[in-house]
């Protein structure tokens, strides 16, 4: 069977679907994808960006000038979408030409208190029942270094422990083991930081670190991922929902009245 796998989606809701997506495997998958998750996708044939795809076309306009995209669309024996649920023209369109679409809610519910790997994972085995590890898993062949590593931002303010604290908790670390500042190329400017625009290389740099500490974001995800001891502070999201998964993580909570 050939599969295709459509997620779209900032780094964090990439990750924690990495175990429903590994659940999808069959002969040949292959994974579109936001460019920048690419380079991440390492247990499929093949993985190409939603951007180049001109899948965004799809439903916006009519289908002319757009058969190679349907052709290479009716290619696949299944096409598992996270991406135009919410958009009923795409739906109607790709339905009236008989592409082999099913379509899940690509966020949980708000409220709803399932984590987001179990929500994707319980989607995935609706279509193909596997036993897949419910930790998202990114394998790197990487060697253990002494040092620490600090990634004090997210995609909202609003979930970021404050940076004097941080500063504060790296004063300490520092009498312990080097610490090393992580930023994203969005994030603020932070004198000192590290910054690796590719995801891949930031994951094998990520698992050198002997620590990560950091607020609910992509990169404590990826940190996560990769099997780096991680430290995750919450404050404003939910941690039943989205805290990282894996056997090196803690959690520690300062909103919200905790």
């Amino acid at each position: 069977m050939r599969r295709l796998i459509i997620r779209p989606g900032a780094i964090g809701d990439f990750i924690v679907s990495l175990p429903a997506m590994e659940c999808l495997r069959t002969d040949y998958l292959e994974v579109w994808t936001a460019s920048a998750h690419v380079p991440l996708v390492r247990f499929a044939n093949a993985a190409r960006s939603l951007a180049s795809s001109g899948i965004d076309l799809l439903g916006i306009s009519d289908t002319s000038g757009l058969e190679r995209l349907i052709g290479e669309l009716r290619s696949f024996d299944s096409i598992v979408s996270w991406y135009g649920t919410g958009r009923e023209e795409f739906r109607d369109l790709v339905r009236r030409l008989g592409l082999p679409f099913q379509f899940f809610p690509a966020l949980p519910a708000e409220g709803c208190g399932v984590h987001a790997i179990d929500f994707y994972l319980e989607q995935a085995r609706s279509i193909a029942p596997c036993e897949c590890d419910a930790a998202p898993r990114i394998r790197c062949d990487e060697r253990r270094e002494e040092f620490a590593v600090i990634h004090p931002f997210s995609g909202s303010a609003r979930k970021n422990w404050p940076l004097k604290k941080f500063r504060g908790m790296a004063a300490k670390l520092e009498r312990v083991m080097p610490v090393r500042w992580c930023a994203g190329a969005e994030d603020p400017p932070l004198e000192g930081a590290v910054r690796i625009d590719d995801l891949w290389e930031l994951a094998r740099w990520l698992a050198r670190a002997r620590l990560y500490v950091g607020n609910d974001s992509g990169i404590t995800h990826l940190a996560a991922a990769v099997g780096t001891p991680v430290l995750a502070l919450f404050g404003a999201s939910d941690p039943r929902v989205w805290a990282p998964r894996g056997e090196n993580v803690r959690l520690a909570w300062w909103g919200n009245g905790r």
